[in-house]
C-alpha cells in the first residue's frame, strides 16, 4: 500500500478505508508473529500455552467426564469397560398381568478368588532313550501365575501395600504363600519390566520435541537419595538415583 503525500487532503471516505486496510494489517501481524512464536518454542523444545476451552455455561464451570461416564453432582449414565453379562429377573405377576418388556439395571461388582491349576504334563521316552515332557502354557513361570504377579506388583508399588499386609491379604484369598515367596515376586524375574523401562526412555527421548525433568528426595535402600521423572505428555520414566546429575 502506497501512503498518500497528504493526508489532510484525503476525504473521510478514502480515510476510513485507509484505517481498515491497517487494521487489517496490524491483525494479520499479529497472526504471523504469534506463528513465529509458537514454531521458535517448538524448536527450542519449550512448553506451549496451555489450550484452555471456551465455557459453555455461563458460571464458566466444566463438569469433569470419563470414559465410564458422567462425574460430579448428580447421578447420570455409565458405561463399564468391560463386558456386560445379562440376566434376566422373573417377576411374580398374578395372572391376566399384561407383560410390558424389560426394564434394565446395571450393577458392577468385583470377584476376587484363589485359583490352583495342576497341569499334567505328558512324559514320553523316545526309543533313543531321551525324555520329551510336554511344555507348560505360555506366560507360566514358576508356580504363580502372571495374575497373581500383576497383581502382587501392583498393590506393592502403585498402592504402596506393605510385604506383610500383601502376604495376609493373598492368603485371606486363599493362596497358599510365604513372606519370603511374596519378597521373590517382588524382585526376581523382573528383567522383563526393566527392559521396558529402558526402552520407553529412549524411545521417548529419541521421538519427543519437548521433555522435561523433575526431582524429588526419596530413600532408597536405606539412603537418601533422588527419584527421577523424565517426560512429557505421551511417556514418562522413573529411576532411583544417587544423585540429581546422575542421569542415564
Amino acid at each position: 500500500m502506497s501512503e498518500p503525500s497528504d493526508f489532510d487532503d484525503l476525504p473521510a471516505s478514502e480515510l476510513k478505508h485507509l484505517v481498515l486496510q491497517l487494521l487489517a494489517e496490524n491483525a494479520e501481524q499479529k497472526r504471523q508473529i504469534a506463528a513465529l512464536r509458537e514454531e521458535v518454542s517448538r524448536l527450542k523444545g519449550l512448553k506451549g500455552p496451555p489450550a484452555i476451552k471456551p465455557p459453555s455455561r455461563p458460571s464458566g464451570m466444566e463438569r469433569g467426564t470419563s470414559p465410564q461416564g458422567r462425574l460430579g453432582k448428580g447421578r447420570g449414565k455409565f458405561v463399564p469397560r468391560i463386558g456386560i453379562e445379562e440376566r434376566t429377573i422373573v417377576a411374580d405377576a398374578p395372572a391376566g398381568s399384561r407383560f410390558k418388556g424389560y426394564e434394565s439395571f446395571l450393577v458392577q461388582d468385583l470377584v476376587l478368588r484363589a485359583r490352583a491349576t495342576r497341569y499334567r504334563r505328558e512324559r514320553w521316552v523316545t526309543p533313543a532313550g531321551r525324555t520329551i515332557l510336554a511344555p507348560l502354557p505360555a506366560g507360566v513361570v514358576g508356580h504363580f501365575g502372571a495374575e497373581l504377579r500383576r497383581f502382587v506388583l501392583m498393590l506393592h508399588h502403585q498402592g504402596q501395600v506393605t510385604v506383610e499386609r500383601l502376604t495376609a491379604q493373598l492368603r485371606a484369598f486363599g493362596v497358599a504363600i510365604s513372606k519370603r515367596q511374596v519378597m521373590r515376586l517382588l524382585i526376581e524375574g523382573q528383567d522383563g519390566f526393566l527392559a521396558e523401562n529402558r526402552d520407553v526412555l529412549r524411545a521417548g527421548l529419541e521421538t519427543a520435541a519437548w521433555v522435561t525433568v523433575d526431582d524429588t528426595g526419596a530413600r532408597h535402600a536405606g539412603r537418601n537419595g533422588f527419584c527421577t521423572h523424565i517426560g512429557n505428555d505421551d511417556f514418562a520414566w522413573f529411576g532411583a538415583r544417587e544423585s540429581k546429575r546422575a542421569y542415564p
